[in-house]
C-alpha cells in the first residue's frame, strides 16, 4: 500500500496538470472508488474546471479545483498518471480529466482506493480533520508519549500504523522507524524506554523517504532496511545477522534479532 512518500510522489505527477483547464471528463461509473458519489453530478463540476492546487497529508490527497475538491486514497494499488491528449482509457482507468496537453489518470486495479468529492472552493470536513504532519511542530514528543501510554498493551508496531497519530506510516516504514531506533516490533507502546528517540527517528525517516521516494522514485541506499526486508534469509544491513520476519500487529514484520532486542 503506498505511504507517505509515494503519495507525495503520486500528487507531484498530476501537478503538472495545474492551472490547465479539464475539457472532458471520463470515468467508469458504478465502480467502488466512487462509492458515495453522485457521478453525473462529479462529472458536470470537473469538467470545465481548472485545477489550482494540491497537497497531501499522510495516504490522503486533495487537488483543489476553481469549482470543487477532489480528494484521492490511493488504496493498495491505485496511481496517478499523466498520459497524451489523446489516451484511451484502459480497463483499471477509473477517472480521466481530459486537458489540453494532457490526460490526468487514476487508476486502481483492486478498487481498494477511493476518491472523494465536494463542491466549491472551501476545505471539506475530511481534510479539515486531519492528525498533525510528522514533520510539523504539532507533532511533539509529549504528544508521542502520551499516545503510547494509551496504547501501552498493544505491540508498539501496531501501534505506529494508526492513521490517527502516524499518517502516511505503512508498513515499510513502520518496520524501519523501529529498526533504526533499535526497538522490538512487539515492545509493548508502555513500555518503549526513549520516546525522544522514537520520536526522532520517526521524523528523520520520513524525511529521508520523501527526499529519496517522494521525489523521484529513487531506490533507497542499501543502509536502509528497505531493501532487505523482503527477502527471506536477508541480512541485517548494520551487523550482517539474518533477519527474522514474523505477523505481529496483524502484518507481517521484519527486524534483526540482535539490533532490536525485546
Amino acid at each position: 500500500m503506498p505511504e507517505l512518500a509515494e503519495v507525495e510522489f503520486f500528487r507531484k505527477r498530476w501537478n503538472s496538470g495545474l492551472g490547465q483547464r479539464v475539457v472532458r471528463v471520463g470515468i467508469h461509473g458504478q465502480t467502488r472508488v466512487f462509492r458515495g458519489i453522485n457521478e453525473a453530478e462529479f462529472a458536470k463540476t470537473l469538467g470545465g474546471s481548472c485545477p489550482i492546487g494540491s497537497a497531501a497529508h499522510g495516504k490522503q490527497m486533495i487537488f483543489r479545483f476553481d469549482r470543487a475538491t477532489l480528494g484521492v486514497h490511493l488504496g493498495m494499488t491505485g496511481e496517478l498518471r499523466v498520459e497524451s491528449p489523446d489516451f484511451t482509457p484502459g480497463q483499471h482507468d477509473h477517472l480521466v480529466l481530459w486537458q489540453k496537453d494532457a490526460a490526468l489518470v487514476f487508476s486502481d486495479p483492486r478498487q481498494f482506493g477511493r476518491l472523494l468529492f465536494q463542491k466549491g472552493a472551501s476545505d471539506p470536513p475530511w481534510w479539515k480533520m486531519r492528525p498533525p504532519d510528522l514533520l510539523s511542530q504539532e507533532f511533539t514528543r509529549e504528544e508521542l508519549a502520551a499516545f503510547l501510554q494509551r496504547r501501552k498493551a498493544a505491540p508498539v508496531k501496531a501501534v505506529l500504523l494508526m492513521q490517527e497519530r502516524f499518517p502516511g506510516v505503512g508498513n515499510w516504514m513502520a518496520d524501519e522507524i523501529l529498526w533504526r531506533a533499535r526497538l522490538h516490533p512487539a515492545t509493548p507502546g508502555g513500555r518503549v524506554k526513549d520516546v525522544a528517540v522514537l520520536w526522532k527517528t520517526i521524523r528523520g525517516v520520513c524525511r529521508d523517504a520523501l527526499r529519496v521516494i517522494g521525489t523521484k522514485w529513487g531506490d533507497p541506499p542499501d543502509t536502509w532496511l528497505f531493501n532487505h526486508r523482503w527477502r527471506d534469509g536477508g541480512p541485517c544491513p548494520r551487523c550482517g545477522v539474518e533477519l527474522s520476519r514474523k505477523e505481529i500487529g496483524g502484518r507481517t514484520t521484519c527486524w534483526c534479532t540482535r539490533c532490536q532486542v525485546d
